[in-house]
């Protein structure tokens, strides 16, 4: 697991993916550069490179932000009870840094059950990585 100060954190991200990525913002709907976003590659943390997702998961789900069926890995996505704005929801972290990268629905509409609802300024999208790789390199 990755562990660096906020300090470092801020001086690596944007204002805005320090925003979402270290303090659980949300962009806004269909804002997002990866909301329909569909070439063959790898989606990985944008904090860490950590491989989250892969295009084969992906799918519109109309709601606005990036939606996936399933994680690149068990290890890659670790949950969280999300208590706030007067709801309770299952947040989505980074496996390996912890960063916030949205939260995970269970009312995808493939085998899975899941939507895992991303903001895309928590992801880096590449299309060099083979989408069969579930491992970083």
């Amino acid at each position: 697991m990755i562990e660096k100060s906020e300090d470092e954190w801020k001086r690596e991200l944007s204002a805005e993916e320090y925003r979402v990525l270290r303090q659980k913002g949300t962009e806004r709907a269909f804002t997002g550069e990866y909301n329909m976003h569909f070439e063959q590659g790898i989606y990985k943390c944008r904090a860490c490179g950590n491989h989250l997702f892969t295009s084969d998961s992906k799918f519109d789900s109309g709601c606005g932000w990036p939606s996936f069926d399933a994680q690149v890995s068990p290890e890659a996505v670790v949950t969280y009870r999300d208590k706030s704005h007067g709801m309770i929801r299952t947040e989505i972290c980074c496996g390996n840094c912890g960063s916030h990268l949205g939260h995970v629905f269970d009312d995808g509409p493939t085998e899975s059950g899941l939507r895992y609802c991303v903001n895309s300024v928590s992801l880096k999208f590449d299309e060099s990585q083979n989408t069969d790789e579930s491992q970083n390199t």
